[in-house]
């Protein structure tokens, strides 16, 4: 499974596309979508949006992860954030992709497993999850990775939880 995770913001959104074979989590790409601070929102917008799609065609993943996060210094950044937010909703509709939406906290449990870990940890275990050399080019990189990361794994345990309790067939399947 191929999944592209988003840390959305208006200066820059980063982005991370991690597969998973086997159990194996590799990441393919990570870097920043950065835009001017000195444009217009809307140019600003325009651009993240376009390079989401981009992103979209050229890796073809199975499931986009956006961070939902709207906690910002002041009520103008908050709105800011939301609107690369849905920016980044908008365009994974475009493309049809399955949409999974997790906070932070969800992100530095399923990462960390302590959910008010530092980014310096997050960073540090994106790093040994996917077997780095070295740190991905940002911090909006490393958390675009870590969002990407917190899907694949709530994707196995959402697996897990569609045949629970367990069916007689799914039983018989599994001891024998």
């Amino acid at each position: 499974m191929r999944v592209i995770g988003i840390d959305p913001g208006t200066v820059t959104t980063g982005y991370g596309v991690v597969e998973e074979n086997n159990r194996r989590l590799v990441c393919i790409a990570s870097g920043s979508i950065t835009t001017a601070a000195r444009q217009s929102l809307p140019k600003r917008l325009k651009k993240i949006y376009d390079e989401l799609m981009d992103l979209f065609r050229l890796h073809a993943p199975d499931a986009v992860a956006i961070e939902n996060t709207f906690v910002a210094k002041n009520a103008r950044s908050a709105l800011k954030l939301g609107q690369a937010h849905g920016i980044a909703l908008l365009a994974a509709e475009q493309r049809h992709h399955p949409i999974h939406e997790c906070t932070p906290t969800e992100v530095k449990l399923a990462v960390v497993g302590y959910g008010a870990a530092r980014k310096e940890q997050v960073e540090g275990m994106v790093r040994r999850l996917l077997n780095l050399n070295t740190s991905p080019d940002s911090h909006h990189a490393a958390d675009a990775l870590a969002v990407a990361i917190c899907y694949l794994h709530s994707a196995r345990i959402r697996a897990l939880s569609h045949d629970f309790p367990p069916s007689k067939a799914a039983l018989s399947v599994r001891s024998g």
